[in-house]
């Protein structure tokens, strides 16, 4: 975009995500690639993120504004605000997928081989029934939380973005589920 003087000014954004959300103008969705993708970068790498995945990081941040730029709400938020918003939280959900990919593969470090004892192989049903039968009891809304955290190893962001609830809603949920399970279990949960 030429300014005055020949010199090269800034797009607006919060026009550029309209453009994408009203009628998916690439021209648009180029432009704020453009202009944000390097900034983003930039930002990561500063946070301290590796090169490639704050260049990941970037690009995933620019496909969401694409996928949910009809959720911008300009009254709450500048344009950039909103997009590095996006950023930090992608950069969040990584490192804590990252973190549970590292625990689990210490936890299979540490774990010994061998055959397992028909006791602990009982005791290990016993504890799938009490703990399918307490899943049975929780509200549905909360179960189906736990369902995309746990079991499917969704974070909490985009189970708020599958389930279009307030990210705060996911927390909550989760937490009365296993408030709800530990009290049913025990403390042991």
């Amino acid at each position: 975009m030429q300014g005055e003087g020949g010199a090269v000014a800034e797009p607006d954004p919060a026009e550029l995500i309209t453009a994408i959300a009203s009628r998916k103008d690439r021209e648009a969705f180029v432009s704020l690639f453009e202009f944000y993708a390097p900034r983003i970068k930039g930002f990561l790498m500063r946070g301290g993120t590796s090169e490639e995945l704050a260049e990941d990081i970037a690009q995933e941040t620019l496909l969401v504004v694409w996928r949910k730029a009809e959720t911008y709400k300009p009254e709450k938020a500048g344009a950039s605000t909103w997009i590095f918003t996006i950023a930090r939280n992608l950069r969040i959900d990584r490192s804590r997928r990252d973190a549970r990919k590292r625990g689990h593969i210490l936890y299979e470090a540490v774990e010994p081989d061998g055959p397992e004892r028909p006791d602990d192989v009982l005791e290990s049903v016993q504890d799938e029934d009490r703990v399918r039968d307490a899943l049975q009891v929780l509200p549905a809304d909360q179960l189906r939380v736990l369902q995309l955290s746990f079991f499917d190893g969704r974070s909490h962001s985009e189970i708020a973005d599958e389930l279009e609830i307030p990210l705060g809603t996911v927390k909550s949920r989760v937490r009365l589920a296993m408030a709800r399970l530990r009290e049913t279990l025990g403390e042991g949960v």
